[in-house]
């Protein structure tokens, strides 16, 4: 997916937390940001371009999400120079109906209390 495609949904900030993960083995993280194509995963250790994943994250209202995705571009963690955002972009894969509808949901919601983030 070129940069176009990813900057055409509006990207909005939000800290929800979340476990990541292939398997039986998941890791804990953050959401930094959300849209209804992907998030942003803050890590010092991301997962590789085109590594997929399973995503478990809850929100207080629209209760737990469980969803496919895969890495689409890592921020690495640089020693010599200050990133003060590592991590990776996940695209969402092989969304339901139901789940598409519950993430929109999601991210209007979180639309409608901050204001889109932009590059």
């Amino acid at each position: 997916m070129g940069e176009d495609e990813r900057r055409r949904r509006e990207r909005f900030d939000v800290r929800l937390s979340v476990d990541y993960g292939c398997g039986d083995h998941f890791l804990f993280a953050y959401i930094e940001n959300i849209s209804e194509m992907g998030i942003f995963i803050r890590s010092a250790t991301p997962e590789s371009v085109g590594t997929e994943l399973t995503l478990r994250f809850e929100d207080d209202e629209l209760g737990a999400f469980e969803l496919q995705g895969m890495v689409t571009w890592v921020n690495p963690v640089r020693l010599s120079a200050e990133n003060l955002n590592p991590g990776m972009g996940i695209a969402f894969r092989d969304l339901t109906a139901e789940q598409r509808d519950r993430l929109v949901e999601l991210v209007r919601t979180i639309a409608y209390l901050s204001p889109p983030t932009r590059d």
